[in-house]
C-alpha cells in the first residue's frame, strides 16, 4: 500500500466554487500497474497523524501538481500571485518527508514531490526557472496535445556510477519537462544524481537513507512501464517488515477499529 497525498483545490464556476481533494489518475495508475501496489488516500490527514498513518503503508509517493510549494517555506515572498499554491498540502507533505526519512519509509518524489523533498530538508527553489539567467524554460508547450507535452524534451546527464545510471543503462537519457519551479539550493542531505544541460538538478537521492528515497523533476509516471524505477521492491520489503509486527500501534491504541487484534494482511 502506497500513500499518495491529495491536492486541495477549488473547482466550479466563479462564485460557485467548492473544495475538492484530488489525485491525478496517472500517478495512481503508476503505483497500481507499474509497482503492483495499492494506491491509498487519507483525506484530510494532518501532520499530527503522520506517524499513525505511516504505520499502515509500505511507501509514499509525492506526486506532481499544478500548484507550487509556497515560497514562505524557503524564506521568499511570492513572486507571482497568479501562480497556484496549495498551503494545505504543504502543511502535510513537508512534515511527511521528514517522517519518511527518519523512519526509513520508502519515498519517491515526482515534480512537485521532488521540490517538496528539497524544501522539507532545507533547500530552496527558483519560483520561475524561465526568468533565471542561464536557465532554460522547462515548462511544457501550450496549445499542443498531451502526448506532445509529455514527450521527450531534453537530455539529462546521470552521475557516473550512480544507481540512476545503472537503471538507465546509459550516462544520458531523454526526459519530459513540465515544471515552472526548480531547485535553486540543494538541501545538504541530498545528492544530485542528474542534471539538465543548463545545470538544473533533475534527480537526487537522500544521503544515508535507510530505505529507497529518490526524487525526479521529470514525470516517469507517464507511461510508467517504459520508465523502470525500483520503488516497488522497497515497498515489498517494508510490507514484509510491517506484517511481522501487525497490528501497528495506530490500531492497537484503538481496539474497536476493524482488525485491531490478531489481524493479518
Amino acid at each position: 500500500m502506497v500513500w499518495l497525498p491529495a491536492d486541495h483545490r477549488l473547482l466550479g464556476d466563479h462564485g460557485h466554487q467548492m473544495p475538492f481533494l484530488l489525485l491525478g489518475d496517472k500517478y495512481a495508475r503508476a503505483v497500481k500497474q507499474g509497482a503492483q501496489a495499492q494506491p491509498v488516500l487519507f483525506p484530510l490527514a494532518d501532520a499530527g497523524q503522520i506517524d499513525d498513518l505511516l504505520a499502515l503503508v509500505d511507501g509514499v509517493m509525492l506526486t506532481g501538481s499544478p500548484s507550487n510549494v509556497h515560497p514562505s517555506h524557503f524564506d521568499q515572498e511570492v513572486s507571482d500571485p497568479n501562480l497556484p499554491l496549495d498551503p494545505v498540502r504543504d502543511s502535510l507533505t513537508l512534515a511527511l518527508v521528514r517522517a519518511c526519512v527518519q523512519q526509513g519509509v520508502p519515498l519517491l518524489g515526482v515534480c512537485r514531490g521532488f521540490q517538496e523533498i528539497n524544501v522539507a530538508l532545507g533547500g530552496s527553489l527558483h519560483q520561475q526557472v524561465h526568468l533565471v539567467p542561464g536557465l532554460q524554460d522547462h515548462r511544457e508547450p501550450e496549445g499542443v496535445a498531451t502526448e506532445q507535452q509529455y514527450g521527450p524534451s531534453h537530455a539529462i546527464h546521470l552521475l557516473p556510477g550512480s544507481i540512476f545510471e545503472t537503471w538507465a543503462g546509459a550516462s544520458q537519457v531523454q526526459v519530459n519537462s513540465l515544471h515552472g519551479q526548480g531547485i535553486d539550493r540543494l538541501a545538504p542531505d541530498l545528492q544530485a544524481l542528474a542534471h539538465a544541460p543548463d545545470g538544473l538538478v533533475e534527480a537526487f537521492a537522500v544521503r544515508e537513507a535507510r530505505s529507497f528515497a529518490y526524487a525526479v523533476q521529470f514525470h516517469p509516471e507517464w507511461r510508467c512501464t517504459q520508465t523502470p524505477f525500483y520503488a516497488a521492491q522497497a515497498c515489498r520489503q517494508r510490507m514484509s517488515q510491517r506484517r511481522a509486527v501487525w497490528p501497528p500501534a495506530a490500531l492497537a491504541r484503538h481496539p474497536s477499529a476493524p482488525h485491531a487484534a490478531g489481524a493479518r494482511l
